[in-house]
């Protein structure tokens, strides 16, 4: 029979090697190191081009992880309004209250960083993940710390497979009490496995009825702006815990039900930061093109609706576009998206496709004159 974690000899404290973790963190910081190194060479548009896209990201990503999809361009909007970004090409998009809920505590996590995790800091961030008290259909505890029995199980009705139990809810505040006094305490500890282990430690406890992972994540990015003494995010944890969402909950659950060593856990965890922050180094030079290109679409004028399309076809409009398309997009009748779009083809930013007829699509002409 497995033991939980938390039924270990020992419990909270956690075993791991610090040595066996030296290659990885060498890895990882020389990765930050090339990131951070670019960064300082290219201008505010360029940096605030990619804490954009890596702060809207992590909020997309994290909700994504648990199968919960957000409207992008919505979530862009509103975090670039919040954080004063005037980016060039943006549109802006409303966001429902529930966006806007988890938009504020990714953002409380990171630009607060400094002040302390407690009790209530957590239950603010719960309540805004859950603004109408229900997880779905199912009415639960908001702002608070769950009253009944948690596991977590994947499968069809009927063929579930419990993964983990949590502990039971009336141990939750204690545990509570000894992992936020970890968090706060100084210790002489790595800050990017510190927070491998937050992370660990909080979805091991699971305090709520629901959004452990979002805030589990957020928690941990409150830790990595710790760690790096900045609000500013240029890479996203949760989008590369996206791409390897798999190996993630594999690896949460060896650490949590199989294993007495937690030094597996925290070397992929840093070797997952490491790639995050590759992906992004890689994602710079894309943010280093559309700020040239945005910066030359100011000298032309267009209008909303030819902002808005533009803006999605240097993020990366998937298919073709054409002119049924453009009005689908833009929520106008095919003539106004006709003359939109010609008056782009006059003034040299679209380029018609060699198809003609209804095939007749039209593309981005990249090198602006």
């Amino acid at each position: 029979m497995r033991k939980y974690i938390y039924e270990r000899a020992g419990w909270p404290v956690m075993k791991y090697d610090e040595s066996a973790l030296h290659d990885s963190l060498v890895r990882f910081y020389n990765a930050q190191g090339r990131l951070f190194g670019k960064l300082d060479a290219l201008g505010f548009d360029v940096q605030n081009a990619l804490m954009l896209n890596a702060v809207s990201d992590e909020v997309v990503t994290s909700s994504e992880i648990e199968g919960e999809k957000l409207n992008r361009s919505s979530v862009r909007s509103s975090v670039a309004k919040r954080l004063g970004l005037e980016t060039a090409g943006l549109t802006y998009a409303a966001a429902d209250h529930y966006t806007e809920g988890i938009i504020d505590m990714a953002l409380d996590a990171t630009q607060q960083y400094i002040l302390p995790v407690t009790d209530e800091r957590l239950f603010g961030w719960h309540a805004a993940l859950f603004p109408a008290g229900r997880s779905g259909i199912y009415r639960i505890t908001t702002g608070a710390y769950r009253l009944d029995e948690i596991s977590v199980v994947s499968g069809a009705v009927g063929r579930e497979k419990e993964h983990y139990r949590a502990p039971a809810p009336e141990c939750v505040p204690n545990e509570m009490t000894l992992f936020l006094e970890w968090l706060e305490a100084k210790q002489r500890i790595d800050p990017y496995v510190k927070a491998a282990i937050a992370h660990l430690w909080f979805e091991s406890i699971h305090p709520f009825d629901d959004g452990n992972g979002r805030i589990g994540r957020a928690i941990a990015d409150l830790l990595l702006a710790r760690a790096e003494n900045s609000p500013k995010r240029y890479y996203s944890l949760s989008s590369q815990l996206l791409k390897e969402r798999k190996a993630y909950y594999d690896e949460l659950e060896f650490a949590t039900c199989y294993s007495d060593d937690i030094g597996k856990w925290i070397a992929w965890f840093i070797g997952c930061l490491q790639r995050a922050v590759e992906s992004s180094e890689e994602k710079l030079e894309k943010a280093k093109q559309k700020t040239v290109i945005f910066e030359q679409l100011r000298n032309i004028a267009i209008n909303a609706r030819q902002t808005s399309v533009l803006n999605l076809l240097i993020e990366g409009f998937e298919g073709k576009l054409t002119t049924s398309k453009w009005a689908k997009l833009c929520k106008c009748s095919h003539d106004t998206a006709l003359r939109d779009i010609d008056d782009l083809l006059a003034k040299g930013v679209l380029k018609r496709s060699q198809e003609g007829g209804r095939s007749t699509s039209y593309d981005m002409v990249w090198l602006l004159h």
